[in-house]
């Protein structure tokens, strides 16, 4: 172990005052100990010499609490408590990432990726399963933590954060930056977490990622630092910096004072990556910290960049999941859910089983045509597989395990929650009771997600507990609830009340396609929403089907699922848009203009981000591809422009500045 030479204290400690000067410097040397210890795992000062160091400057803190500094060291013991977080937005959203399971599907991917650009270079590094967090920084300090929440606002959970001894409060950098990263806890804290919860009788947390989670959402932030929690960066969001790569871009943030993760290389090649990833799985066990993938990235920002997003995903990052784990377990019984549009789903109860950490009851069985191809009976033996996040699932029978007690599974005829006939349409089953409790308590809870309406507070236990005492029937009781209706009920309180209503309240005047997507119409989620919304507007509700299959993308199938809807809602539906009032953002038909009907391609950087640049074209009627070819009109280019520049001048392809573009608008 490396240690410095020793720091004195002497007889000063117990007998001189320090003054604020002395107080500031040794909250640096403090600070730079703990950095030593926590982030770079290079102890410089024994344990004797910290403990002396930290108990001088609580001695100064105390008898000088206005001077007490905001980033010392001693405040990472938390203290703060809250009555509930608020929320806060992301400066640059916090995206999800495609998935990748077989090196089939890899191949795939970094196909799509290279189809227009010669020669791309990957940054892959460990996929770590913890909590996603967003750090804001201005001017050197931390001012801000959020949690990834949908991607564009989560909650602020600062006071709990800057209680993370690896996260600096202070760093060497200018103007604001985003920070993105994720708060994990090590394996061996998880297990003392839970043997320190069996033996106070507090319940156990399924696995690493669950503990830190919860730890974060602590309202009483010395209840986190307890916690051990750690972070790793993997990303950024808002930043000034100009190095060409994401590598290098990353060494900067951990130059900073942030941990880095213990293998991070680039790849040039499949081969390379494959090569990555098998070495980070023989080493899985030995991390210290639980992964479930690899993340591999587009290394050249600016190829990133031209490479932009879908609805869900960056197009220059994936995630590439390790092998599924097989377990061996029994299955109890199957019962059945009713989802929010009526279908019945079969589930298996089966023997618990741990899978890297978590214990598995559950198993998805899709439909009742899977248990008939495979011939799943209840107390069958079967082989179960779960990866990362993806739902456990049976994959086979074992047969020759049958001793005689086996049940087989008959197809539902009457509804499991309200007793309705049920509708067999051969791969799916309906209820079409529009009343059943189950359909009715589903479709709240989805219209309250945060991935459609955001209602703060109405969580599904919420829901559910409203819906047995009464309290609402259907999507239109959430606008008529009153803070009467819900005083007197178990765990609301005023606050909780107020949130609850205010946040109701707040969705009036949501975008359209907002709440086309929280009505919950089979077949149809954001994208398609979007472009109802931009197609009809609030004349939806009389959509025939000729103009619904004529949409981009819709298919007989969507387009049959908004007339049924429609046919069955209408009515409910014109006195949703009443209340909500949804702004409505229709596609009009742009005049005439040298960009109407183009098809056009941007590459580079422009003065402006390049989706502005993108919905100015859209407005005049263009069509803006990703990728240039001979069918392309118009390649409009920035500084740095990369590889669509090159190939727009082989094919010939009319090239124009950014300037040219606008002085022709």
């Amino acid at each position: 172990m490396n240690i410095s030479k020793p720091y004195q204290f002497g007889k000063r400690y117990k007998g001189h005052k320090i003054n604020h000067i002395e107080y500031l410097e040794k909250i640096k040397l403090l600070d730079k100990w703990a950095n030593d210890y926590y982030v770079f795992d290079n102890p410089t000062a024994s344990d004797e010499e910290y403990d002396l160091l930290n108990r001088e400057i609580l001695s100064f803190e105390e008898q000088n609490p206005s001077l007490i500094d905001e980033n010392s060291p001693t405040m990472r013991v938390g203290g703060v408590v809250r009555d509930e977080f608020s929320k806060a937005t992301h400066i640059k959203r916090m995206w999800s990432m495609e998935d990748v399971f077989t090196n089939t599907e890899l191949e795939e991917w970094v196909e799509r990726v290279e189809k227009n650009i010669d020669k791309v270079e990957f940054f892959c590094e460990p996929k770590f399963d913890g909590a996603s967090m967003n750090l804001l920084y201005e001017n050197g300090k931390l001012i801000r933590a959020i949690t990834r929440g949908d991607g564009i606002e989560g909650e602020e959970v600062t006071d709990n954060v800057r209680t993370i001894r690896s996260i600096p409060l202070e760093i060497d950098y200018d103007g604001l930056i985003e920070i993105r990263g994720e708060v994990l806890i090590k394996k061996d804290d998880f297990e003392q977490i839970n043997h320190d919860r069996l033996a106070s009788g507090e319940a156990l947390f399924a696995n690493p990622r669950n503990a830190a989670a919860g730890s974060l959402r602590q309202l009483d932030s010395s209840v986190t630092a307890k916690r051990r929690l750690v972070f790793y960066p993997w990303g950024l969001g808002e930043n000034s910096l100009e190095m060409p790569n994401l590598y290098e871009r990353m060494s900067f943030v951990y130059k900073l004072g942030f941990l880095e993760p213990p293998y991070r290389v680039k790849c040039n090649s499949i081969k390379e990556i494959d090569e990555f990833y098998n070495k980070l799985i023989a080493k899985r066990d030995k991390i210290e910290m639980m992964m479930d993938g690899m993340v591999l990235k587009v290394d050249d920002v600016n190829v990133a960049e031209e490479l932009g997003y879908t609805v869900k995903y960056p197009r220059w990052m994936c995630a590439y999941k390790f092998p599924a784990v097989e377990k061996v377990t029994k299955i109890n019984a199957i019962t059945l859910q009713v989802g929010r549009t009526g279908v019945v789903t079969p589930v298996a109860e089966i023997e618990p089983v741990n899978i890297e950490g978590a214990m598995i009851s559950r198993a998805t069985l899709h439909n009742f045509d899977e248990i008939e191809r495979k011939d799943i009976r209840i107390n069958d033996s079967v082989i179960i597989i779960r990866s990362g996040d993806v739902i456990p699932k049976i994959i086979k029978v074992l047969e020759d395990r049958r001793d005689g007690t086996q049940i087989a599974v008959p197809r539902p005829t009457i509804c499991p929650t309200c007793s309705s006939e049920l509708l067999d349409e051969g791969t799916l089953i309906k209820c079409q009771n529009l009343d059943c409790p189950d359909r009715v308590i589903n479709a709240i809870k989805y219209f309250a997600s945060k991935g459609c309406m955001n209602i703060d507070g109405l969580g599904a236990k919420i829901v559910e507990q409203l819906v047995d005492e009464g309290k609402i029937a259907h999507i239109l009781d959430l606008y008529s609830l009153r803070s009467g209706d819900l005083e007197g009920m178990e765990g609301f309180k005023a606050k909780k009340i107020n949130n609850i209503l205010s946040s109701i309240e707040a969705t009036k005047g949501a975008t359209l396609h907002r709440v086309l997507n929280a009505i919950g119409m089979e077949h149809i989620g954001e994208v398609g929403a979007k472009a109802l919304a931009r197609k009809f507007g609030l004349g939806v509700v009389d959509a025939v089907y000729d103009e619904l299959i004529a949409i981009e993308g819709f298919g007989v199938e969507m387009a049959n699922s908004v007339l049924e809807f429609m046919r069955v809602n209408r009515d409910t539906l014109l006195k949703l848009f009443e209340i909500i009032n949804p702004s409505v953002e229709m596609l009009t038909e742009a005049a005439d203009n040298p960009f109407k009907g183009k098809t056009v391609v941007i590459t580079g950087t422009m003065s402006v981000s390049r989706d502005e640049v993108k919905l100015l074209l859209e407005s005049l009627g263009a069509k803006v591809s990703g990728s240039v070819s001979k069918k392309t009109d118009f390649v409009i280019y920035g500084e740095d422009a990369g590889s669509k520049l090159s190939k727009s001048n082989e094919l010939g392809v009319v090239t124009l500045s950014e300037d040219d573009m606008r002085a022709m608008v």
